[in-house]
């Protein structure tokens, strides 16, 4: 292997030891969800708080780094994000339900820095394979979903144990992958201070924000994630009340996290094919919307094959919706601030789905209501997300240039 490729991979590598660590604090929680219920007494709007409150801060640093004089580097972001969600997975271990919301809280602020930093690093060091390497770190988080969720009720059983072991193991990984990072960040660090100043990041966000393409990235960034939440929080409890058992519950979120990783690696293979994202788009909702359905509705038996088809298309969306950061900014400044807009609003959007829900859910005492209001989402997603789809870029010429700044908006990536 040549030196070139050896830090190629080793530059992936490092994204993948952070990527894996961006979820497992919210997915491992829906397997034992009905036990932390039974635990502290939560009603069903109350447990949907908990899954949806990391949710409603994983855009938070968003929203923030918009009014910040100059943004922070990417590699420090990364490890104080990882040294947070440490400190937020351990607090909610703690005995007492405010223990275990507030360490829900810090989890949700810490990934949301590691949600924002990203891509802005993956624009900066990869620039002519954006969406091969955001490919690489969705399979990444949504393969950090699928172990966390499958593992935790078979790591309680094995041990003996309550649901603080399985969520208490979680704080390992994060760990090694802050520390694996440090001396990343203290070169980037010592880089900076001999670097010219960067741009002043509130002239970048007020372009990012009155753009009308960046509000299209954000919305369909929000609705799939809302999607994406919906499923984390409540696919295991409504399979318990169809009848399966709870850790056949977890095993099936388990597979539709696996199957979200197969959905990420189809994009780059998919968008050679295309002129633009919006056959993605469009594929990410008709997969969408029968897995769904399917899910709900049709015999328990099924519902594997539906799983499959569900997580397949939510892949599709959180890869293409990821990419659209990178693709749809003309530099990485613009790419940090887009970042920062589309998961900062969007993340918002996303946590009222596991929310209303549950409310739902407790107003009807069944699933038809709550899951056709998912679906009239999923429909809707098709509306921004096409818009998104087109071949523009926030901050770019008016025409492509020549010398190859968007040559991956065409879907023709490099590899």
């Amino acid at each position: 292997m040549s030196a070139r490729r050896a830090g190629t991979a080793g530059a992936l590598l490092m994204i993948v030891l952070v990527a894996v660590n961006l979820r497992p604090a919210v997915a491992a929680v829906g397997p034992v969800l009905t036990e932390i219920s039974d635990e502290f007494g939560l009603s069903g709007t109350a447990a949907g708080a908990l899954t949806t409150l990391p949710l409603v801060f994983f855009g938070s640093y968003g929203l923030v780094a918009a009014f910040l004089p100059r943004a922070p580097r990417g590699e420090t972001l990364l490890v104080s994000a990882m040294a947070l969600l440490v400190g937020g997975l351990v607090l909610r271990l703690l005995d007492g339900p405010v223990a275990l919301f507030a360490g829900s809280l810090v989890a949700g602020i810490a990934i949301s820095i590691g949600n924002i930093a990203m891509p802005g690093i993956i624009k900066r060091d990869h620039p002519a394979r954006i969406t091969t390497v955001t490919s690489v770190y969705t399979v990444a988080v949504t393969a950090g979903a699928a172990v966390s969720s499958g593992l935790s009720v078979p790591v309680e059983d094995a041990f003996d144990s309550t649901w603080r072991l399985p969520l208490g193991l979680l704080a390992i990984p994060a760990a090694l992958a802050g520390l694996l990072w440090v001396p990343r960040a203290r070169r980037a660090a010592h880089a900076a201070r001999s670097a010219p100043p960067a741009a002043a990041s509130r002239g970048v966000a007020a372009l990012v924000w009155r753009s009308g393409l960046a509000w299209n990235v954000t919305v369909f960034m929000g609705m799939q994630s809302l999607l994406a939440y919906v499923v984390l929080g409540w696919l295991p409890t409504i399979c318990q009340d169809r009848g399966m058992g709870e850790a056949p519950a977890g095993y099936v979120l388990a597979l539709s996290a696996a199957m979200q990783a197969a959905g990420s690696l189809a994009v780059p293979v998919l968008a050679r094919r295309a002129r633009d994202q919006r056959p993605l788009v469009l594929g990410t909702v008709a997969l969408t919307l029968v897995g769904f359905a399917g899910v709900t509705w049709a015999p328990i038996g099924s519902v594997w094959g539906w799983t499959v088809v569900l997580g397949f298309g939510q892949g599709l969306g959180f890869a293409t919706a990821l990419s659209f950061i990178g693709l749809r900014a003309h530099d990485a400044h613009i790419a940090a601030q887009l970042s920062g807009m589309a998961q900062g609003t969007g993340y918002l959007i996303a946590a009222t789905g596991p929310l209303a829900v549950g409310a739902l859910h407790d107003a009807t005492g069944g699933w038809s209501v709550p899951m056709i209001g998912v679906l009239a989402v999923t429909a809707a997603m098709a509306v921004p997300g096409v818009a998104a789809g087109r071949l523009r870029a926030v901050g770019a010429p008016a025409r492509p240039t020549p010398d190859g700044v968007n040559s991956e908006i065409s879907g023709h990536i490099p590899n």
